[in-house]
């Protein structure tokens, strides 16, 4: 194969800040060098880097893409997520399926999967 997937990059005001949330949420260090301009956390070995640039227009309209989280202590995550800052925009249940959809301080939109 040719083509990999090497990071998932996020549009930022701050960069810095913006990957500082992402890595309490995914308890995964920022990389060094990190600046409001651009920073960079590790997910986990062998998955994308998540990237974070800084650019001049802020966010406008719902994301097109967004990550999902799968939570095996769902409620005690729920709540993390909401003491690091990310804001509860809707709560989802279908059959046996339950998700939070959550923004993160620039308001991208993800969700937490019980799983």
């Amino acid at each position: 194969m040719a083509i990999t997937v090497w990071a998932i990059g996020y549009d930022t005001a701050d960069a810095e800040k913006l990957a500082r949330f992402w890595s309490d949420v995914l308890q995964r260090p920022v990389r060094d060098g990190a600046t409001p301009e651009f920073a960079a956390i590790e997910v986990a070995d062998g998955a994308p880097l998540l990237s974070f640039h800084q650019v001049p227009e802020g966010k406008t309209v719902k994301n097109r893409m967004h990550p999902d989280l799968m939570s095996t202590e769902f409620d005690t995550d729920a709540e993390r997520l909401r003491s690091l800052g990310a804001i509860q925009l809707n709560d989802v249940r279908k059959g046996s399926a339950h998700w939070i959809t959550f923004a993160d301080p620039e308001g991208n939109e993800f969700d937490l999967i019980a799983g």
